[in-house]
């Protein structure tokens, strides 16, 4: 009795340490798997989502393309990034030795005929109506069923309630309040500033012919000017352009004309 006793307590106790000790057991078997993904040239791709399907950790490449993930032996490891094709990687009982390198092929894209749309001209019915018509993008966009990728890869300035708080908190932000200090983070929000206006000017320009504001008489070579100008008095403007909405944008801007060309009169006449 004693016998059967013993070898119940003996397997209870047995069963509690392995219960203790398999949890540490499988977390020694976890390693850090470092590697680079490009694409099938060469480049570096940032942005990719890395995913440890076994844990559903996810991390993202940076700019330079490199990562780094937990990961057990076994653990199949997915690559996803938008237009590309999905890799996937398995861990190897004895590791990945050496950095892990992974080639992403862009997804071919078949769209058919594209028609090409004419630029507007002055006339802001007809101009109206091309405007309506879907782009050349964004039919690529639609066939291939992917979502655009949202934000820029540029670099966050700091703000200074990011950096306060942590202080509070007996943390330091050391790049922050250096970057607050030195001055860096305005300038880079007044540099974003100026790089987003170039870009919805270029987008305006880019889409309607000179031909359109001449013809309505501004000068050819204020045309940008103009274009800020109507983004400045008429903000409506700017947001059909974030919203790539071109004749949201040809309506606005026309109601800013009559201003403008009356302001271009005045100078003249000072002039």
């Amino acid at each position: 009795m004693n016998f059967v006793c013993g070898n119940i307590r003996k397997a209870h106790w047995t069963k509690i340490l392995f219960f203790l000790v398999f949890p540490f057991m499988n977390a020694f078997a976890q390693q850090t798997v470092t590697g680079r993904i490009v694409d099938d040239s060469g480049e570096n791709l940032s942005s990719v989502v890395i995913i440890n399907m076994s844990t559903d950790q996810k991390v993202s490449s940076d700019f330079m393309g490199m990562f780094s993930i937990n990961a057990s032996p076994n653990d199949e490891l997915r690559f996803v990034k938008a237009y590309f094709r999905r890799v996937s990687a398995r861990v190897p009982a004895g590791g990945f030795n050496a950095q892990l390198m992974v080639t992403l092929v862009p997804i071919p894209t078949d769209v058919g005929e594209v028609k090409i749309v004419k630029k507007p001209t002055g006339d802001l019915e007809t101009d109206s109506r091309l405007a309506a018509k879907v782009e050349k993008g964004e039919i690529v966009q639609q066939a291939v069923g992917l979502p655009q990728p949202v934000g820029k890869m540029r670099e966050k300035p700091a703000e200074v309630k990011q950096v306060l708080l942590p202080i509070l908190l007996g943390r330091l932000d050391v790049q922050g309040a250096y970057d607050l200090i030195s001055g860096k983070a305005r300038r880079q929000k007044r540099q974003y500033r100026y790089d987003d206006l170039q870009e919805h000017i270029m987008w305006v320009r880019n889409r309607v012919d000179n031909e359109y504001f001449v013809k309505a008489g501004i000068p050819e070579e204020r045309i940008s000017e103009f274009i800020q100008y109507s983004f400045e008095v008429k903000p409506q403007v700017r947001t059909y352009v974030k919203a790539k909405n071109l004749s949201g944008v040809l309506l606005r801007m026309e109601e800013t004309m009559p201003v403008y060309l009356e302001r271009l009169k005045q100078q003249k006449k000072q002039e």
